[in-house]
């Protein structure tokens, strides 16, 4: 019972954060854009719905998708900060699913929901804080995440983040032999 209480603790914090206040914000940020600037990127409602909607669904579907596999194959939840675990930390490695495209797909499908809000309510500024937030999430997630993740699975998560990127889903191609020679002759 005690595991599904903070399982549902982090779920619920997720969603304040993730769903309810960063969006709220970012529709405060276009509103302030759109009283200084009265600039327009796309001037069609129904372009940026198109553009738009297409790129929200794949981004809710990362965030659900990922939550999902961290639960049933990582038997554990997302929301760790900072050594504190407001859900039960995940007991296993998860490279499949979302999670074979990306080692952070709900990071992933929060920035895509973010940057379809941007490009709906058709704000510079939105798009221009998304950009910029993902400085400060990736060192984040380098500084907390990935350090406890190498701690808990080692060589498993090494070889894991070489094949897969950090946020976005694309196929990282690299010659292992080729990197191990080149970190050689670094230390040299």
């Amino acid at each position: 019972m005690r595991t599904f209480l903070r399982h549902i603790a982090g779920f619920t914090f997720g969603l304040t954060m993730f769903g309810i206040v960063i969006p709220n914000g970012l529709i405060e940020l276009a509103a302030w854009d759109h009283s200084i600037t009265h600039l327009s990127l796309i001037d069609s409602e129904t372009l940026r719905i198109i553009i738009s909607l297409p790129v929200f669904l794949i981004g809710i579907s990362f965030a659900i998708w990922s939550n999902v596999f961290l639960v049933r194959i990582g038997e554990g939840g997302p929301a760790e900060a900072f050594n504190i675990a407001i859900s039960p930390k995940t007991k296993k490695l998860v490279t499949t699913g979302p999670y074979r495209y990306s080692r952070n797909p709900m990071m992933f499908g929060a920035f895509s929901v973010y940057t379809a809000i941007g490009i709906f309510l058709n704000s510079l500024f939105c798009l221009i804080a998304i950009l910029i937030f993902l400085f400060p999430a990736t060192i984040f997630l380098k500084r907390s995440e990935e350090k406890r993740l190498l701690r808990d699975f080692g060589d498993e998560y090494r070889e894991y983040r070489k094949r897969v990127s950090m946020y976005f889903p694309v196929k990282r191609k690299r010659d292992h032999n080729k990197s191990d020679s080149h970190n050689v002759l670094l230390r040299k």
